[in-house]
This record gives C-alpha cells, structure tokens and sequence, in this order.
C-alpha cells in the first residue's frame, strides 16, 4: 500500500512538473528556445527530463535555452540527494534509506559558500499567490530542486519579467496553489483485483484508455486528426486553464468545439493526455483503418494495430518511444495472456510463441537500424497471426468479429474503464464534478461493447471511483452522488438474465489476510467500499466527532453495500457482513465504543490527577463519552437500530464495570479512594439506567437492564458507611458516659440552666451527623434508620445515667404507722395483722445511706433533660431536610428496599429516646415533690402538723417554708418545666396531707368540729397553688385536691354515721367496694381510729381488735 501511494504520489509530481515548464516555456520568459536534434516543436520533447533549475536560470539571465543542455543538466544531477533552499543547512531529502545507512558521520559538513543573490523587486501578492514557488539560489545549490515532492520560496519572477500577463489573468491565477486539495490516503479502497505482471502503471491505464476512447469514438464517425498549428497560439489552452478560477469550466474562456470533437478534446485534457500523442493515436487508428472495408474501429485490436501504424519517427525521443511501445506491448500480454476472456486451447504452445514475439519486438530497437525494423516488422506480422483470431472469439454470446476481445480479461477492462470515469473530476478542483459530466459519462459507455461494460459494471465502477474520490478530497457533494450510483445498482432479481451469467462469470483470486480468495465482480469493488466503512464506523468516535453530518451518508454507503453483498456467495462474505442492518449498526457501536474507551483508559492512566483516583476520572469521561454519543451519534444509528442507545448505554456500563469490580473487591473502609469513586461510578450507572429507559419502552428498558450486572454502589457502600457509624456511634456512646460521670450539675449559666454534660453530648452527636452527610459516597435509607437508632439510642443511655442514682419515692417516705383507738381494747381481727405488725420499721440509720440530691441539683438535670429533647427536635428535622437534600434517587432501586423504608418515616425517629426522656423527666419531677414534702419537710408537715390538735397546729405553720422551696424550684427550672415540677409538688403535698390525716399515727386525733377548720386548711393550700392565677391553672388545682376534700369531708360525718357505712360496705363482701359515703373501708377504719370517740374506740375494738392508742 505505501509502495502505491509513492508511485501516485510521484506521478502527481511529474503532471505539476509539465505544467510549470509548459507555462514557463509558452510565454515571454524566454527570448528563445533552441530545440534540441530531431524536435521541432515543444510536444516532440519528454519535459520530464528537461531540468526546471536550468530553465529557471536562463529565464533570469535573459538569455537563450537550449533545451538540450537543460536535458543534459537535469541528468547529470539525478543522482544527488534533493534539497530546500530555504536557508536552513539541516533539511534535506534522502536518496537512500536512513535505516539502512549506518552512523552518521562524524566530520563536520565543508562549508557552504555565500552568495548574495541579485536585487529583484518584489511582486504583488497576486503574482506569488498565482505563480508556483521557484527558487532564487544557483544552479549548483538546487541542481535536483525540481524533483522535490515539497518546496517553497518566494521572490523569484517580477512583474517586469512577465511582459505579456495580463492583470486579469494575475486574479484569475490566484487560487492556482489552493487549487489542489490534501489529498488523504486511500489505499484502504483498493480493488480486490490481482496485480498486472507486466508492472503497468497507472499513467499507462490512463493513456490506453484514452486510446480505447478513441476507437470508440472512430466507430461513430468522430474521429478527426487536429491541426497542430493551434499549439503557436502564445497563450495556450493550458495557460488558460492556469488562469481560470476554480468554479470556471475548463474550457469555458475559449469555445469549445461543438458536438463528439469538442468532447473529446474535453477528455483529452481531463486525461491529461498530451496533444502530440492524441494525434499520433487518431492518426494510427485512422490508418489502421484503411483498407478494412465494414470494420469498425472498435472492433480492432488497438495495441496491436498502433504498434503497427506509428513508427519510431513519428517520436522526437526515442525514449519516449520504447516507453510508449512497451506500454502497447504490455496491454496486449495482460489482455490476451495474462488475464484473457477466452484462454489458449493448445496447452500453451501459443502463449509461449506469443511472449517470445513480444521479446524479439522489445529487442529490435536496440538492434542495428535496418535490422532491427526488419526483426520488429516479422515480429508484428507473426503477433497478427495469433492474436487477431484469439481477440475475435465470441466470449460473450456476441458474433465473431463484431467485438474484439483483448481486453476482456475482466481485471484489465475495468481498470481502463476506471481511468475514464476518472475524468469527470475537475481537474483544478478534485472534489468537483465537471459541467460536462453528463456528456462524458455518455461518452464513456461508447467504450462498454469495447471492454465488456454491462449496467450493473458501470454503476458499481462509477460508485467505487466517486467514493474513493470521496475519500481523497473529504468532500460531502462527491459522497452524496457516490450513494446515488449505490442505490442505482440493480438487484440480482433486477438483472437481465443474460447479464446475471456474465457478472457470474467475472471472478478472481486475490491474496489477502486471510490468505487467497476468490471474489466476484461485485465482491472486488464494494467489499473495499464496505471495509472502509465498516472501518470508520467501526471507531464513529474518532473519525466522525468533527463532521458528524457526514456519518450518517457514510452509514447509507455502509448499508447498501452489505445489501447488495449479501446477495454474493457466502463463503466470501461471512467475514465481512452481518445478517442485517441493525446487527451492522450494532457491531458499528460496540467496536466505536470500545475503542473510544481504550482511548479515555490511556488518557486517564497518563493523567497526573493527584487529587481525583483514576476510576473517579474515568467514571467522568465515560459520562461525558456517553452524552456526546447520545446527542452526536445516536440520532443517526437509530434511524436503522430503534436501541441504538441502550446497546451503548449497555456497553459502556459493563466496561467501566470491569475496570470497577477489582477496586470493589478490596473496598473495606470509607477511605479517600473509596469516597472519591464510588459517588463517580454510581452517577455514572444512574445516568445509564436513566439514558435506557428514556430511549427505550417500558418492557425493552427492562430487559437490557436486566442483562446489566448492577455495580452494586449502593450495597457495598451502605456496608461500609454502617461500619463506619457503628465506630461512630461506639465512640458517640464513650462520650456520653464520660460526660455524665464529669457533670457536676451545675447551671452553665443563669441564661443557660441546664447541664454542660449534654452541650458536649450534642456536639459530639452533630460532629457524627456533620461527617455523615459529608459523606459523598451513595446511601440507602438502612444507613441513615442506622444513624438514626445510633443517636436514639445515645440520648436513652443520657438519660438512663441521669436517673441511674435517683433514690425511689419509698426511701424517702417514712414507715406508716401502726393503726390504734382511742380506748384501749384487747384483741384485733385478723385481716388487719398486716397493718398491726408491718415488718418495716423506723430506722434512724436509713437516710445516711441514701444519696439524696439536693433541689437545685434535681432542677439542673430537669433542665438538661428538656434542653435534651428540645434540641433533638431540631437535631431530627436538620438530618431529615439533608437527607432529602442528599437523597439518591430511588427509581431504580430494587421493591425490597423500598418496602422496608416504609416503615422507616419522620415521625419515630426518635420516638425512643423521647419516651425515656420524659420518663425521666416525670421520675424526676415526681421525685422532688416527694423528697420536698417527705425529706426536706418531714419535721414541720409529717411529724408536726395537727399535732397534739388541730387548732393548736393549723396548716399556717408548714405555709412558709413550703413556700420557700417552692421559690427555689421556680427559680432554677425552665419556664416549659414550671407546671410540672409544681404539679409533682402539689401532688406529693396532697399525700403528705392525707398522710396526716389518715395514718398520723397515735398522736394525732380528730373530732366532729375539726372538720371545718380541715376544709379551711385544704382551701388554703389550694389557693397556695393558684397563686392568684400566676401558679398552676385553677382546674389543675381543683381536680387534685378533689381526692382530700372527699376524705376530709368524712371528718365532718357523725361516728354512727361512719359505722352504719363502714358495716354496709363490709357486709358487701366486695375488698375495695366503695360505700355510701364514697370511701372504702380502709379509709372509714382510718377516720375511725383517729376519731376522739369512744363509740368509736369501742366499735374498732370490737370489729377489728385494734389495740388502744398510748397517747
């Protein structure tokens, strides 16, 4: 292939080449050429061994050129390496392979003599833009300049040196040097065609097409042998050409000769061909002609017959002549041996005399002048002989004589027939088509009886030319007409039965990478279309990210090509196509997008990044990859593959999966790693869920996300973020206790009246939920419910250590005692031994055991508990609002997960940690009450209140320092806690109160009259209370007092009273039965023990045995 592109290369050159010294030499630059021997015009001298540097130096001098001295110079300087004279002694061109050249040498280069070159003006931009860069150095430093591929140097011809250039032919001229476009590299496009053994190049196809044209042409009465006095016209067509503007037509400022002799001459000069051999080749076949009455042109065996009719003289150089007869010779072993339509039948015996005839004719020009025209007249006589009867063999159902079959060896016809659907291209303008395309093309099918061309032949020749000419010049025009001579291609049901058996007929072996391969007519010229296609599409990424517009044209060729593909033999074809469209564009995505990732990996691994992992980054870019493909690619390949982008969406998730799953594997920790690509990868997988089932129905979207093995971020993540909160919460827990044990329960401040115990526990909680939060990798609803339960469980431990030792209301509250009568008796009943003998008895030593704290300290932790659950309140709605914030989403999670977060809602967060709390609050409230009434003021209210009466100890005497504590309670407890605290005093004052006045021991006696003054002391307690309507709500006060008011209003009842209703309610037999008085017979034995009665002592003492009182 590259040895290919070189000999293209190197032709283009020479064609540049004869132009510059056809401009340079037709003009004025030149005061006078001297012909060298045996020429007389311009055409009969080879320009390609005529030296440019040479002919550039007599054109500044001013003086003669003799083109005989420029032939000489040009090769006596072939063999010196090329060079550019753009003043850098370090670039230059190599003749030989630097790879097989050795060292360098180790001498300095000699010197490089100074010149000072003479004054030249310089040229308008219009000149330089319009004439090709020539050099200003001496001959001896660019000897070989002229046949380097690649050279610029400005500032050599002036105005004045152009006498007769006109200014409109300077504008004209200009975009000369933008004219030829880049040409790419299209080697991939060749044709699956075995290679011509006699070495012909593509110069020698070009110009025996032209020849076959000709013959054409000849048949239909076109065929006119031009003046050459049309080359003393100064100003050329050539020239002319040179002038004209890209968009112009060739032959658009001089007018065209009308009808077939305009045309051809149009094809000559898009051919290329000079004007010399276009006369020599008309005038041939005009003579090969003669004497053969009712033959037609384009039956005669054209190399044959011009080898015959053009002799040696009709040459100015006899080189030029060995070339151009060893090109006639080589057509005629390529068409009638090498690839023939019909083979010799006589084992060979004629091929082998056919060659040697061929050897003799080459060697007869090295031979002496009379022998060697005798030798090559025999030779030519014998070739007739064997070649004319082969060539005119029917081979194609035709009758014999009527087509000449030299070229019909299928590899030959269609190469010739290539180089004339070449022609249509604008010669200035490769990606442009001609004006006169149509008119050639319909000249050009003059040549299908010729070489054999059938319909079908002719749309897949002229498709594979447009596209490679695509290919070349990357222009969209020249695709869009290739598509439309794909789409003209008939079908093998569309075909004419007899054209179906010759195209079955066309078949070659070729070597490929798979080794040999036998391909049909189609098979060689679209399988390279196809497997160029197929190559670009393969990586749509990096050919088609710039012009994506152009994809879709070339996915049309793609598509038709394996359409028509498909039709050919199977054994050829299974390596190449697929069984339809959207398996192609399904191989297309998987083979773009692969590569695509192979270049994002490397990217990736050569980055630096020391602040991101290189799954993070890569998690990245195949996002970004995928959006570009969406909105770039998708379009297009969904048009033939409605799942074009869940196959990539798919794709691109598995192989970002298998660079993920090692790093998965070994993620044991929240490390920075960890936190850095797992939030990546599973934005990255949530995008391509999304992608697949935006782009996909509802059942489609689930079955290619069933095929996808899920990273499983979120399981692996909410394993290790669990880890990490149960170290958190294991920590959080070692806090709270070390904060407990060090709380001296004193107010942090007379603003702030709560503990600093849990000031430390909340930040130490909220640094946990802080970090959380941070966390960037994904999580489930589980972690947080984790969190959740850790700090829920914190605050109950709290809360538990607060009340750990709290003495209980029974130590604080003194034995009951024993119940006696005001008269002595002898004997008790039975059910009241209990009471008469309780095993509790007074023990001085019991309240140095127990730890009571004191008031203020119990209103310190009251505080610290409401300042507790006040602030989880707003801790509870600050992890529910981020967490909505942080929340993934939970489309595509899985049902199970969704049904176990159901029960896990905003409302019972904390519902735990809240029950202890208030637990703990009442415990405590309930605890002061009872340690104020029973402990702080046992002495005043228990012990001394009614005692030894009544009258003598009115409620008054326990009023003051009742309400002493119950100041200092107010002023430490927060304002929420007020009510309470003061309603678990009240309570408990109520039970001291009933204390008194039911089990106040022997000491304390009541009578009838005692029960006003008892109603006087409730109301004043209860108004204690009130407080004027700044204590506790009056109907808080009312409904608690209740319960004395009813036991003291049996104090005002007479004793028969309370005896009749104390029997009626035990004659019920009902334990706890209430009687008429509303009091249990508990309570009426009470009032009657301490009634100063005798009936009643007497009653007591015979119903309940109840001993007399010793007071």
């Amino acid at each position: 292939m590259e040895e290919k592109n070189a000999v293209e290369l190197l032709q283009r050159y020479r064609r540049d080449r004869r132009i510059l010294l056809d401009f340079i030499l037709a003009g004025s630059l030149i005061k006078k050429v001297i012909m060298p021997p045996g020429a007389v015009t311009l055409d009969d001298v080879d320009l390609d061994q005529v030296s440019v540097d040479y002919v550039l130096n007599c054109a500044k001098k001013g003086g003669m050129l003799e083109l005989s001295e420029a032939i000489r110079d040009y090769h006596d300087h072939t063999g010196l390496p090329q060079m550019n004279s753009t003043g850098s002694a370090g670039e230059f061109f190599l003749v030989t392979n630097p790879e097989f050249s050795g060292s360098p040498p180790k001498r300095a280069p000699p010197p490089v003599p100074d010149f000072v070159p003479p004054p030249v003006l310089t040229p308008p931009p219009g000149v330089l833009s319009s004439i090709p860069d020539l050099d200003s150095s001496p001959v001896a430093s660019s000897v070989s300049k002229s046949e380097s591929f690649n050279y610029t140097q400005a500032q050599e011809l002036t105005v004045d040196d152009i006498e007769d250039f006109e200014d409109d032919d300077i504008d004209e001229a200009d975009s000369l040097r933008i004219s030829r476009r880049i040409r790419n590299d299209a080697t991939d496009l060749s044709l699956g065609l075995p290679s011509f053994k006699t070495g012909i190049t593509e110069d020698d196809l070009r110009e025996t097409a032209y020849e076959v044209l000709l013959a054409c042409a000849g048949a239909a009465g076109g065929l006119i042998v031009p003046s050459k006095e049309k080359k003393k016209d100064k100003r050329s067509k050539l020239m002319r050409k040179l002038g004209r503007s890209r968009n112009e037509n060739p032959l658009s400022q001089s007018q065209r000769a009308p009808g077939l002799v305009g045309l051809l001459e149009t094809m000559r000069v898009q051919m290329e061909i000079s004007e010399a051999m276009d006369i020599r080749t008309r005038q041939g076949l005009l003579n090969a002609l003669a004497g053969k009455v009712g033959k037609r042109m384009d039956a005669l065996l054209v190399p044959l017959e011009l080898l015959c009719c053009i002799s040696r003289t009709e040459f100015s150089d006899k080189k030029a002549y060995i070339r151009w007869q060893k090109r006639q010779l080589n057509m005629l072993e390529e068409g009638l041996l090498n690839f023939p339509a019909v083979g010799f039948g006589e084992s060979g015996r004629k091929a082998s005399e056919f060659r040697i005839l061929l050897a003799k004719i080459e060697e007869s020009e090295f031979l002496p002048p009379s022998t060697g025209e005798l030798q090559r007249t025999e030779c030519l006589r014998s070739l007739r002989e064997i070649a004319t009867p082969l060539a005119e063999r029917p081979a194609r159902g035709d009758l014999t004589g009527e087509v000449c079959h030299w070229a019909d060896g299928y590899h030959l016809n269609v190469r010739l027939y290539e180089k004339l659907l070449l022609s249509v291209f604008d010669m200035l303008d490769e990606g442009k088509l001609t004006e006169e395309v149509e008119e050639i093309l319909e000249l050009v099918k003059s040549t299908w009886r010729v070489l054999g061309i059938t319909e079908t032949m002719h749309y897949t020749c002229y498709a594979w030319v447009l596209f490679r000419q695509h290919v070349i010049t990357s222009e969209q025009g020249v695709l869009k007409h290739a598509i439309e001579q794909l789409k003209k291609i008939p079908l093998k049901e569309q075909r004419g039965p007899q054209e179906r058996l010759h195209l079955k007929s066309l078949h070659c072996r070729v070597e490929g990478d798979q080794g040999h391969q036998d391909l049909s007519f189609l098979q060689s010229f679209l399988l390279p279309i196809q497997k160029w296609a197929d190559k670009q599409l393969g990586d749509y990424h990096l050919h088609f990210s710039e012009v994506p517009v152009m994809m879709e044209n070339i996915v049309a060729v793609a598509m038709i090509a394996q359409r028509l593909l498909l039709e050919e033999p199977e054994a050829a074809m299974m390596q190449y196509t697929s069984n339809t469209d959207r398996d192609q564009i399904e191989s297309y995505i998987l083979s773009s997008i692969k590569n695509a990732f192979t270049r994002i990996l490397q990217s990736v691994e050569k980055s630096d990044s020391k602040h991101e992992h290189p799954l993070a980054l890569l998690a990245e870019e195949t996002k970004k990859l995928l959006k570009k493909d969406t909105t770039m690619f998708m379009p297009i390949l969904s048009q033939r593959h409605p799942q074009a982008t869940s196959v990539s969406a798919s794709l691109l998730h598995r192989l970002y999966g298998n660079k993920l799953k090692p790093f998965l594997g070994v993620a044991e920790h929240l490390t920075e790693d960890v936190i850095s690509v797992f939030p990546a990868a599973d934005n990255l997988e949530q995008y391509i869920m999304e992608l697949i089932t935006s782009n996909s129905g509802e059942e489609t979207a689930d079955i290619y996300c069933r095929k996808l093995a899920p990273y499983q971020i979120g399981s692996i993540s909410g394993t290790l973020v669990m880890r990490w909160v149960n170290s958190q919460l294991g920590r959080i827990l070692g806090w709270v206790e070390r904060a407990v044990q060090q709380e001296r329960w004193d107010p942090i401040s007379p603003q702030q009246r709560h503990g600093s115990s849990i000031v430390e526990v909340f930040r130490i909680v909220e640094e946990t939920v802080d970090q959380f939060f941070d966390l960037k990798v994904p999580m489930r609803p589980t972690e947080l419910s984790g969190l959740f339960r850790g700090v829920d469980n914190a605050f109950q431990v709290f809360a538990n250590h607060v009340i750990d030792k709290l003495a209980t209301k029974e130590d604080l509250i003194p034995p009951v005692p024993i119940l006696t009568r005001y008269k002595k008796e002898v004997g008790i009943k039975a059910f009241v031994k209990k009471e008469l003998f309780d095993p509790r008895l007074p023990d001085e030593r019991r309240s140095t055991e127990i730890s009571v704290r004191t008031t203020p300290t119990l209103c310190v932790q009251l505080n610290t508990l409401y300042y507790a659950i006040s602030q989880l309140n707003k801790l509870e709605d600050s992890m529910w609002e981020r967490w909505t914030r942080k929340k993934p989403s939970q489309k595509f999670t899985k049902k199970s997960l969704d049904e176990k977060s159901k029960s896990f809602t905003q409302k019972d967060t904390f519902d735990g940690s809240r029950k202890d709390i208030n637990a703990a609050i009442d415990q405590i409230c309930e605890f002061t009450g009872t340690k104020i009434i029973f402990w702080d003021l046992r002495e005043p209210f228990i012990n001394n209140l009614y005692k030894p009466s009544v009258s003598l100890s009115r409620f008054e005497a326990v009023y003051e320092p009742l309400d002493t504590e119950l100041s200092q309670l107010c002023a430490i407890i927060v304002e929420p806690l007020r009510d309470r605290i003061v309603t678990s005093l009240l309570q408990a004052t109520l039970d001291g109160l009933l204390r008194v006045v039911l089990d106040g021991g022997p000491s304390r006696i009541f009578s009838l009259g005692d029960a006003k003054l008892l109603e006087e002391d409730l109301e004043v307690l209860k108004e204690f209370f009130i407080s004027g309507g700044d204590g506790l709500p009056r109907g808080v006060v009312e409904n608690q007092v209740a319960r004395v008011r009813d036991v003291i209003k049996l104090h005002s009842y007479e004793t028969r009273e309370l005896i009749e209703d104390l029997k009626s309610s035990s004659g019920l037999g009902v334990q706890g039965c209430r009687s008429k008085l509303g009091a249990d017979s508990k309570t009426l034995v009470r009032i009657l023990c301490h009634r100063a009665d005798s009936e009643a002592s007497l009653f007591l003492k015979k119903q309940y045995k109840i001993p007399k009182s010793t007071a």
